[in-house]
């Protein structure tokens, strides 16, 4: 019987979570960005398709190929973001509003870590089962509870 190997979860404090902000911040903003752009493109595209029927032999047909390939390239390159941020060991919630959450420990349970791009720094926790709207800000913990 083969062994199943997975990742360890890496568990960080908010100060190591905080240390490595500026390469998270870095990716997460192209990541943003592209992901933004590619939701925006395929949003047009399916509003120029509705309703038409593509042949072989219109004069779009190899322009919309191209933009659907673009559109394939682009959307792997979020995908690359994406593990990018999940082989440090981070939990990507929303590519397009940049939601990134480091998996942690607050009065001996697991808990995220959470950040959304454009804050200065992680300053909000929230329950492994809870998601963004239910978390809460740090300052209201005992900084030796959060390790």
């Amino acid at each position: 019987m083969d062994a199943v190997h997975s990742k360890p979860v890496k568990i960080f404090t908010v100060d190591s979570a905080n240390a490595m902000l500026p390469l998270v911040r870095a990716i997460t903003r192209d990541l943003t960005n592209l992901a933004n752009t590619v939701a925006d493109r395929k949003h047009r595209l399916r509003g120029l398709m509705e309703g038409y029927s593509e042949k072989p032999s219109d004069p779009y047909h190899e322009e919309l190929v191209d933009i659907e390939q673009i559109l394939d390239k682009d959307s792997e390159r979020v995908q690359d973001y994406i593990d990018e941020l999940l082989q440090l060991g981070l939990e990507v919630r929303s590519s397009t509003e940049g939601l990134i959450d480091f998996p942690g420990v607050l009065e001996g349970k697991p808990v995220y870590l959470c950040w959304k791009f454009g804050e200065p720094g992680v300053e909000h926790w929230h329950d492994i089962d809870k998601g963004f709207a239910a978390r809460q800000r740090i300052a209201h913990v005992a900084s030796a509870d959060l390790n």
